[in-house]
């Protein structure tokens, strides 16, 4: 089967170390499920963009093992893989126990999945309560369908030297401002270049942070179809500017494509999570060592309504009914997420994963490392993609068929005009929104 026939048919399912504590909200809550006899489990997450990410993943996976008599089998699979695989797990009932997806995937087969709420509740009252658009993504209704884990956070990664060179003393704050820059680096040879292919993170970011910042959006509140307006062709005329500065490719770009031509020197600015500096970073290579003090991260630029519209690839954790031991997918995830597994995590992989509970906003990472002050806040500062409207199975199929993703690289590219591309977008839209 082809990729998208799988998303459609997935469409048709309908720092260790305590943190500080939170005001007002009791610290210690009870929890009393406990593990099948015998459990054994299979979760599918992410293939790491960062080493520590899956290192201390893999070391808190064993401290559950060793703690609980649980073996866990962790299947890793590329970003682009993950949501079709879960799509057929959901079908043909059979698959992992867990599976770690992105964005409002649980909602397109919310009944065949064992509701967290008791677990999602628990987390909430423990650890400050979660960000308003953890809410809108995990829950349908007042039960928790899928248990938010985090974000991959997005930020505008760059070259200081670079924007310096080109005659920036600062990172722009707009998108206006940032059209300006992305000019004048193309012309000292340092590009910027963003995804336009079906990259299921850092595609969909930045193209919906730009739609935001003019006003556009998928639907009103009622769930009518508004992609045809005047904002939105306002920002595909801006994006198809703003791709004449990019190098060759990016309308091919997947999501290690943006983080190889950075490392490779092909571009000086992407928009993308902290592993591109984790890399230099922790590179045996001299020059990637020396490229990573030279790397800065700032926030979104604002588009012409004002303020933030920021999107990031949140990820969740589905857990399927057709598993033999709910009980311990539960328990696997409360662990997880306890901040003596949590925080070292979010520290070893540099605040990779952006929190979805309000505590650990005081993780040791966001202040050890100054170059991930950006994404401290980012799922605070989050809506969701289907805004103005409601997550259910409509957002998540028109997401996962990248139909605004393609929109943008049809206008940005010149195969259609702005008006063209926005009236086909319309069209796809229309078919998974019947209000």
């Amino acid at each position: 089967m082809k990729r998208r026939d799988l998303i459609k048919a997935g469409a048709a399912l309908a720092t260790a170390g305590a943190l500080p504590a939170v005001p007002g909200v009791a610290q210690a809550q009870a929890w009393t499920n406990q593990p099948e006899k015998g459990a054994k489990l299979r979760v599918m997450r992410w293939k790491r963009f960062v080493e520590g990410d899956e290192r201390v993943w893999m070391e808190n996976t064993k401290r559950f093992s060793e703690r609980y008599g649980v073996e866990v089998r962790v299947d890793s699979e590329s970003f682009d893989d993950i949501r079709p695989k879960a799509a057929v797990a959901a079908n043909v009932g059979s698959g992992p126990d867990i599976i770690l997806g992105w964005f409002d995937d649980a909602h397109l087969y919310p009944d065949k999945l064992v509701p967290v709420t008791d677990v999602a509740e628990y987390l909430g009252k423990k650890y400050g309560g979660w960000y308003p658009v953890s809410r809108d993504y995990g829950m349908r209704g007042k039960e928790w369908i899928a248990l938010p884990i985090g974000a991959n956070g997005g930020a505008m990664v760059y070259r200081k030297s670079h924007v310096q060179a080109a005659g920036f003393e600062a990172f722009p704050a707009t998108w206006t401002e940032y059209l300006k820059l992305a000019q004048a680096m193309k012309a000292k040879g340092t590009p910027v270049g963003h995804a336009l292919g079906h990259a299921s993170g850092d595609a969909p970011t930045w193209l919906y942070c730009l739609w935001w910042g003019f006003g556009g959006k998928l639907v009103d509140e009622k769930g009518n179809v508004t992609i045809n307006s005047p904002e939105t062709l306002a920002a595909l005329e801006y994006a198809r500017q703003l791709y004449a500065t990019f190098p060759p490719g990016t309308l091919s770009w997947l999501d290690p494509s943006n983080n190889k031509a950075f490392l490779d020197g092909q571009i000086s600015c992407t928009n993308n999570a902290i592993s591109i500096y984790y890399v230099a970073k922790s590179s045996n290579d001299e020059k990637l060592r020396a490229m990573a003090a030279d790397i800065e991260h700032a926030h979104w630029p604002v588009g012409p309504i004002g303020k933030p519209t920021e999107l990031h690839q949140i990820t969740q954790a589905m857990v399927f009914k057709y598993s033999r031991y709910p009980k311990a997918a539960k328990e696997y995830l409360r662990f997880m997420m306890e901040k003596e597994q949590y925080a070292p995590w979010q520290t070893a992989s540099l605040g990779y994963v952006m929190q979805p509970l309000a505590a650990y906003e005081n993780s040791a990472i966001w202040t050890e490392e100054p170059k991930a002050a950006a994404f401290r806040y980012g799922m605070k500062n989050m809506r969701h993609h289907g805004y103005a409207g409601r997550l259910g199975a409509a957002s998540a199929a028109t997401l996962a068929d990248f139909i605004v993703v393609d929109m943008f690289a049809e206008a940005a590219s010149g195969d259609k005009s702005p008006k063209e591309a926005a009236e086909r977008a319309t069209k796809r839209a229309e078919r998974y929104y019947k209000v």
